[in-house]
């Protein structure tokens, strides 16, 4: 299987299954917690939180995540920079297209949004033999596939 098609069904897993878990930093200690994607477009993912929240006063003190989505025997594991530079058009969209805030807040504008630009990601599918792995660094293009007893986003 060809790399981008790897990395196509890495995104297609995300898009089918968008709860996973977010790590961030706090006073160089991680710090994780359920999350969801709110909306992918292409290699960026979209969240939402609280101002009040500590996830929030994370993200501003130190912006590098990792989310990761874990559903059977598949695995996708991103890494990137919380970047608060979402425009309200998206910000209302995702408001308006997650059931789930508009049960929790009274308006779009009583939450933050942030996006993360995939740098770097993983993806794991055990099912088959041999298992299929996708180490990919977005920037550079580099990819390795397979196990080879390395570590990627160590």
């Amino acid at each position: 299987m060809a790399e981008q098609d790897i990395l196509q069904q890495a995104f297609d897993f995300l898009r089918e299954h968008n709860e996973g878990v977010l790590a961030t930093v706090s006073e160089r200690k991680p710090c994780l917690r359920a999350f969801q994607i709110m909306k992918q477009a292409e290699e960026t993912l979209f969240f939402a939180t609280a101002p009040q929240k500590e996830v929030y006063r994370q993200l501003q003190a130190n912006p590098a995540v990792e989310f990761m989505v874990l559903h059977g025997n598949v695995s996708v594991r991103c890494a990137g920079t919380a970047l608060f530079d979402v425009d309200d058009e998206t910000c209302r969209w995702i408001y308006d297209h997650n059931p789930v805030l508009p049960r929790l807040y009274s308006s779009h504008d009583k939450l933050v949004y942030f996006r993360v630009p995939v740098e770097r990601l993983e993806y794991f599918d055990l099912r088959p033999t041999p298992p299929v792995v996708l180490h990919i660094d977005l920037a550079t293009k580099m990819t390795s596939i397979g196990f080879r007893g390395e570590r990627f986003m160590a």
